[in-house]
């Protein structure tokens, strides 16, 4: 999206998500000199079925806001392993 980003990330339970947010944050704006908003709103996801409405929902955003006409037109997609809801999801949701 011209505007935000949406992204589904795993991270261990030990890991500090703020930190890691803010860090990645910092070095983004530094390499393409994006200005964030200071915070970021996070969703832990509890079940494959919110994953794939997650998934769903972030597929078909530039579709709503008139950018493209199919989710799978937007340029700027990335999908690791075969796609939604891949062998890229998390054990924990398996």
């Amino acid at each position: 999206m011209p505007d935000h980003l949406h992204t589904l990330i795993s991270f261990s339970k030990e890991q500090n998500l703020t930190k890691t947010i803010a860090t990645w944050k910092e070095i983004t704006a530094k390499k393409t000199g994006i200005s964030w908003q200071r915070d970021f709103f996070d969703h832990r996801l509890r079940s494959a079925q919110e994953l794939q409405e997650k998934e769903a929902y972030i597929l078909q955003n530039p579709v709503r806001k008139g950018l493209v006409g199919r989710a799978e037109d937007w340029k700027f997609l990335w999908q690791p392993d075969g796609g939604p809801s891949g062998s890229a999801l998390p054990q924990c949701l398996s």
